[in-house]
């Protein structure tokens, strides 16, 4: 989980469902302007080009219980559905961060590991204890057959990702001045990149070696 930058501005749609009896707040606009703001990733896990997303409110609504929160464009975002299933336990309830408001990485250490996902809050605040629990979870909770498929889904792209960023932090050992791989770097820890707080969080714990690539993690 990063800091995600969301548009300020509602998409329309929202404010015509929310007179509706029955409105929605899945309109085509909405998931359009929530895949953009999110860079096509799951808020959570950050598996990225996601064929099935889903609109997930941070902030539950019960049933529409508390209507006031079913169409608040500040309380949806993008989901996969994996994550979005382990995140309806209401033991995480009004208890995880908000990304677009504070800065996860502030809150967390997100790891890669031998082939395992291991997250720790780095603050002694509920939020970030419970987010640190939920993501874990979204990685390591192979509870049935098809969590444990789509655990190792995310396992087996973020070790992709993470052998990728290995090989080229590598390479620009050897030559810091080469500005190609520097430039994949670059790209490479952008928060919009996917697993982007697992690459950023390993570059940030081995910053000694690669001072020059602080720039890349403001």
């Amino acid at each position: 989980m990063v800091k995600i930058e969301r548009n300020p501005v509602p998409p329309p749609s929202l404010a015509v469902e929310k007179q509706k009896a029955t409105g929605v707040y899945n309109k085509s606009d909405v998931i359009l302007r929530l895949k953009e703001d999110s860079h096509d990733k799951c808020y959570i896990c950050e598996l990225g080009g996601l064929s099935d997303p889903e609109v997930e409110h941070l902030k539950p609504h019960h049933g529409r219980t508390i209507p006031e929160r079913v169409f608040d464009w500040n309380n949806l975002f993008y989901v996969c559905p994996h994550c979005n299933n382990i995140k309806k336990e209401s033991k995480y309830d009004d208890k995880i961060i908000d990304c677009c408001e504070e800065d996860p990485e502030k809150m967390l250490e997100q790891c890669y590991e031998e082939g395992h996902v291991n997250v720790h809050n780095i603050v002694n605040e509920e939020r970030a204890i419970m987010t640190a629990d939920l993501i874990q979870e979204c990685f390591e909770k192979r509870n049935t057959g098809i969590r444990e498929a789509a655990c190792q889904h995310r396992i087996d792209r973020l070790a992709e990702e993470m052998n990728f960023l290995y090989k080229t932090l590598e390479k620009h050992k050897k030559d810091p001045e080469m500005q190609r791989c520097k430039r994949t770097l670059k790209a490479t820890l952008s928060r919009s990149s996917i697993f982007s707080a697992f690459k950023r969080n390993y570059v940030r714990k081995h910053i000694k070696d690669y001072p020059d690539l602080e720039e890349f993690l403001v």
